[in-house]
């Protein structure tokens, strides 16, 4: 499957503007018209709305509660240090910022079994990566088509090629790597992670491929979206800096397909756009703006997609 049923999302008692990962974050914006406490209660308010809307739609919510989490800015971006797959295994990724590698924590894992009856099988680390200045944050840097087995990924300072290689031949996936910019530029900056410039569906793909400035690298992205019958629907810059491109298809337990996000994403598509997405999913967004603005991510980052197995 393309979309999970559970999802495993971190309270954000910590959350604050990480100056660490703004060096390299275009997304992110200070804001220093707010206290740290308001700041706080805002994510906090932001992130438990997202929950409740996810649950009444029957989606799967695990809630965890970071045990250091009022030192941890980013925890509520658990999507970026592991993923869980269908065989049973976990990844655990390397993560540019220091502050953000004290985000992993294997207790979560133990709780997955025993409180939520999931199996685990392997847990397999990448985390040598930090010791020569190598990235692969997750999910954030790698698009997965877990059907098709491809792996979408733009390079960049937190996206190895030499890692997302390793990654790919461990999990037997093609890769298509290519470069993202944040405008038609190729001495502007280039964009942190794949998800904020591009979302993966079961039926359809959303994508600023103007960012793919290399043309044989977007021919290249073009044609194995094609091949697997992937409808495309393009955005503009606008609409990826309004992190239209940082959403997530879920699905809850009757097997009924939504996207998720922001409503600062949902209010920058065009009617047009919207209508191509409901083809095939419900769009459910909900207000992410302190998030969205301090953070520098989105729904989507938001979310730890839960594909491990049940224990029978």
């Amino acid at each position: 499957m393309q979309s999970a049923s559970t999802i495993l999302m971190i309270r954000p008692t910590g959350f604050r503007f990480n100056e660490e990962t703004a060096v390299n974050n275009h997304f992110q914006l200070a804001d220093n018209s707010s206290s740290k406490e308001q700041i706080k209660a805002n994510a906090i308010s932001e992130f438990n709305a997202m929950v409740s809307l996810l649950r009444s739609k029957g989606v799967n919510v695990i809630v965890y509660d970071h045990k250091d989490g009022d030192k941890l800015p980013d925890a509520v971006f658990p999507n970026n240090w592991f993923s869980t797959h269908g065989n049973g295994q976990v990844y655990l990724y390397p993560m540019n910022a220091e502050n953000r590698r004290l985000e992993r924590k294997l207790e979560i894992f133990d709780e997955l079994e025993s409180t939520h009856n999931f199996r685990i099988s392997n847990i397999v680390d990448f985390t040598h990566g930090e010791n020569e200045n190598l990235f692969l944050e997750g999910t954030g840097s790698m698009i997965l088509d877990r059907v098709n087995k491809f792996i979408y990924a733009s390079i960049s300072t937190r996206t190895s090629l030499k890692l997302l290689n390793e990654f790919a031949q461990k999990i037997s996936y093609e890769v298509i790597s290519f470069k993202s910019h944040h405008n038609k530029s190729n001495d502007s900056p280039l964009i942190y992670h794949t998800n904020v410039m591009m979302c993966l569906a079961s039926s359809f793909v959303v994508i600023c491929m103007d960012a793919i400035i290399d043309k044989n690298e977007r021919e290249r992205v073009s044609k194995k979206l094609a091949e697997t019958k992937k409808k495309m629907i393009e955005i503009s810059f606008d609409q990826m800096n309004s992190f239209a491109g940082n959403m997530l298809e879920v699905q809850n337990n009757m097997g009924k397909k939504y996207l998720m996000m922001s409503s600062t994403a949902y209010q920058s598509l065009l009617p047009e756009q919207l209508n191509q997405i409901q083809e095939f999913v419900e769009i459910i967004h909900t207000p992410l703006d302190t998030i969205e603005t301090l953070g520098g991510g989105s729904a989507r980052c938001m979310m730890a997609e839960i594909f491990l197995p049940k224990i029978k």
